[in-house]
């Protein structure tokens, strides 16, 4: 049987969204309640460096009943030129489940292409999709039904993050709008992907590089860091450029009343976003924080047909 694989935002339709979310809520609610992984193993593999990816995962699987095997990918043969296809036939005679945090998309499909066991994107150059599960838990802990409501990211819209808020919110029937300057927006392929699925949830897609625009009215602001990893050298362009997209409580009072702010972390305050806007009385960050974990178990669940 063809493993479920959960490589990109869209991998799940919105009623499989909705499911992985409830079952969230659940877990959230009683850790230790569903145990599929007891007696087995999930690798979880690190090109990059993590936090909130390690904790979430290796905390989440344990509570599973599973046993996370955390790989330095950078340690390994796979980080000495051992071919992708090959580490996928190894790993697969051993664990229930590969989780990849890694820089090019193509590795993760070259991964799940190979394996016989599921593949999770823990984080690619291109998509950050367990973020989005996390975000959208968030989001209907403190708004309830997402579909219907308006999400505003702020940025950096050619990136991970705002590939996957494209995808995933459209997925949950959310209006999506994307702030960003010309030459740092999303890519048409992107857009238009998630043009396609907002027409079929009675969300929507709007791209702009008026800040202002972007939030007025929202029920969620969000953001992320102006430069990723492996962007450093950038840096210096980058801050030039995106100054007037920062979360500020000024750019916040044009959103909704009760409007949220969330952020994936690491932050810059003083940079994408105002230290008294993060730590502020409308941050659900901490929130979005641990709910990394609850989704991606409720997910693992899921794609090994425990949900």
């Amino acid at each position: 049987m063809t493993p479920r694989h959960f490589l990109t935002d869209d991998d799940l339709t919105p009623a499989e969204q909705a499911r992985v979310l409830a079952l969230a809520a659940e877990l959230k609610a009683a850790p230790t309640s569903v145990q599929p992984l007891q007696g087995r193993t999930v690798a979880v593999l690190f090109d990059k460096s993590s936090t909130r990816t390690r904790v979430s995962f290796e905390v989440g699987i344990t509570e599973l009943g599973g046993h996370p095997m955390i790989i330095d990918a950078g340690s390994s043969h796979l980080g000495r030129g051992e071919p992708i296809s090959d580490t996928a036939r190894i790993l697969d005679r051993h664990v229930a489940a590969v989780v990849w945090r890694t820089g090019a998309h193509s590795r993760v499909t070259e991964l799940a292409e190979y394996s016989a066991v599921p593949v999770v994107n823990a984080l690619t150059d291109d998509y950050h999709p367990c973020q989005i599960l996390a975000d959208l838990q968030t989001i209907i802990e403190h708004k309830g039904t997402p579909a219907g409501l308006t999400i505003a990211y702020l940025g950096d819209g050619a990136n991970n993050m705002a590939n996957s808020y494209l995808l995933g919110c459209a997925t949950a029937g959310m209006h999506v709008r994307i702030g960003a300057p010309e030459g740092y927006q999303p890519a048409p392929e992107v857009v238009a992907r998630a043009e396609r699925i907002a027409a079929e949830t009675g969300g929507s897609v709007l791209i702009t590089d008026d800040p202002v625009a972007a939030v007025t009215g929202a029920d969620v602001v969000t953001t992320d860091t102006w430069v990723s990893m492996g962007q450093d050298a950038e840096g210096a362009i980058r801050e030039e450029v995106f100054p007037p997209y920062r979360v500020t409580r000024e750019l916040v009072a044009a959103a909704a009343e009760d409007a949220i702010v969330m952020h994936c972390l690491p932050a810059y305050r003083g940079k994408e976003i105002d230290a008294d806007v993060l730590d502020g009385p409308r941050s659900v960050i901490w929130d979005e924080a641990e709910n990394r974990r609850h989704a991606q178990k409720a997910l693992l669940c899921f794609v090994l047909g425990a949900a």
